[in-house]
């Protein structure tokens, strides 16, 4: 019996361990020897964040939820390691699956490690080479531990390989997030305000931001809010609000005519959001993932990104703080000439299905 422990704890990591769980599901109904446990570190606790994706993707509630909850980057991982140390205590494992690159990621691979527990990473490899963000910290480390590595791109490739990483624990698997798209967009549904707001297909752009570098700052935020509402006059700019975003945007207490603002939305209602805009203005590497696939042109107010593919192939445009970017790629979603765009290779729905055969033949 092989025996697999799966982390999962904020928004995008519900989508990465949906199709894998499937997978693993079906190799069981197919007679496989494989056990499994869910846990979530509790690091979303937003319900619209975490609790309805566990329903909406179909997968089992968690094992266990170590409900660590707001904080600090230094109280979440304190509390992620001490509650996932006792988890792995109770319940001995064989493999921990970690995905993505938030705090979960990188504390449970450090616990699993220092517990002798081999660790596989899915979405290793990427790099925004940008030590500002959080986020390039978890991969770091995450991978500097990790046994095994399965990848999204031949960059992330490259990137393991030039760390020392031997080839044969590297696996170029594709993008599983999609996989979860794939399989639900003939499931999206149109969220309650699209009709109130009067929202026309090809009509709006959506907005997110959340990074602390764009939102943490009062008069930053406003900065962008007068531009992208100035720029985008002849469109609705939906804003799904994080909730770290919305006290700040409260703050400013500025009123944008064509400025909407709604709750964060669950996943098939915000799949269908993005599918039917005329563009999305982002701080979400994830986003430009999921716009890629869709062929919806995507503008990222970040000066790098750890998914260059999206840039090179996708629908992704990288803008930073650049006011005169920003405008002109505005204008080009107005004007509808937006690039050429292709999806990256493997990225097919099919990621899910190849990690798990590779987990069937793994030494563990």
């Amino acid at each position: 019996m092989k025996r697999f422990t799966i982390v999962a704890g904020a928004r995008p990591n519900f989508m990465k361990i949906a199709p894998l769980i499937h997978q693993i599901q079906e190799k069981q109904r197919e007679g496989e020897p494989f056990s499994f446990r869910l846990i979530h570190t509790g690091q979303h606790y937003d319900k619209n964040l975490s609790e309805t994706f566990f329903e909406e993707l179909n997968i089992p509630k968690p094992d266990a939820n170590l409900q660590v909850g707001g904080g600090t980057q230094a109280e979440q991982t304190a509390g992620i390691m001490i509650g996932f140390e006792k988890e792995l205590a109770e319940h001995p494992t064989d493999l921990v699956i970690v995905v993505g690159d938030v705090t979960s990621t990188m504390a449970c691979s450090i616990v699993a490690k220092k517990a002798n527990v081999k660790v596989a990473h899915i979405e290793a490899g990427i790099r925004s080479f940008d030590l500002t963000m959080p986020e390039e910290i978890n991969r770091m480390v995450t991978d500097s531990i990790t046994d095994y590595f399965f990848t999204t791109s031949e960059f992330a490739n490259e990137n393991l390989r030039k760390a020392g990483i031997e080839g044969h624990r590297i696996f170029f698997v594709g993008n599983i997030m999609i996989d979860s798209l794939v399989k639900n967009l003939e499931r999206i549904e149109k969220a309650s305000f699209f009709n109130d707001l009067q929202l026309d297909v090809r009509k709006y752009l959506v907005l997110t931001m959340h990074r602390p570098a764009n939102v943490d700052n009062k008069e930053n935020l406003q900065n962008y809010l007068d531009n992208i509402t100035a720029f985008a006059k002849d469109f609705t700019v939906v804003f799904p609000i994080h909730p770290r975003t919305k006290p700040i945007v409260d703050a400013i207490g500025k009123a944008y005519p064509n400025l909407a603002i709604v709750e964060p939305q669950p996943y098939l209602k915000f799949i269908h959001l993005l599918k039917n805009a005329s563009g999305v203005v982002t701080d979400s590497g994830g986003i430009t993932e999921e716009a890629t696939y869709l062929h919806i042109p995507c503008i990222t107010l970040r000066e790098n990104t750890e998914r260059p593919e999206t840039c090179t192939l996708g629908s992704n445009v990288l803008v930073g703080n650049d006011v005169d970017a920003l405008k002109e790629n505005i204008e080009k979603i107005s004007n509808k000439n937006w690039k050429k765009v292709q999806v990256p290779e493997l990225w097919d729905g099919a990621t899910a299905k190849r990690i798990v055969e590779i987990l069937s033949d793994l030494p563990l």
